[in-house]
């Protein structure tokens, strides 16, 4: 596999940066941030052609800063234990994959610009697809241990 574009981003370094494309808690800026998404000069661009009319594509990229990965990390919400890498969206994985879900604000020739991205500067992109409501989103879907989390700071709140 190749990179078919590079993300241009205000976050230069992974402190900082959002840990998902919509979770912003613990940014410096506290907000989604704009960025923008390049094609790189072996894509044409007719490749972007009908894209405009979506809301939201997805991005598949490289977590191209990693170093090696662990089977067991501890996610930054929740209680602090070690949970298996897969079970998680950690960024060090066995094959350092992406995949984050953003607004799409505009196309201009090569560049797609975007809201609410989670990569750092330089990331390199791999693919592009466009969100597709009915196909993409499962909003009764469980997500096992999160699920658990969010439960646990629902009641830490209303306890407040």
């Amino acid at each position: 596999m190749e990179p078919i574009a590079i993300a241009h981003t205000p976050y230069k370094e992974r402190f900082g940066t959002p840990h998902q494309a919509t979770t912003v808690r613990g940014t410096r800026e506290g907000e989604p941030l704009e960025a923008t998404i390049e094609l790189l000069p072996h894509v044409p661009v007719e490749a972007l052609r009908s894209l405009e009319g979506f809301e939201r594509v997805w991005l598949i990229y490289v977590f191209h800063m990693n170093e090696g990965w662990s089977a067991m990390v501890r996610p930054p919400r929740g209680p602090r234990i070690k949970r298996g890498v897969l079970a998680t969206r950690s960024p060090h994985r066995p094959n350092p994959i992406g995949l984050s879900a953003v607004r799409l604000l505009g196309i201009e020739g090569r560049t797609l610009r975007v809201h609410g991205l989670d990569l750092l500067d330089g990331t390199p992109v791999l693919d592009i697809k466009p969100y597709v409501p009915y196909a993409d989103a499962f909003p009764e879907a469980r997500a096992g241990w999160v699920d658990e989390v969010d439960a646990m700071e629902r009641a830490e709140t209303e306890d407040e």
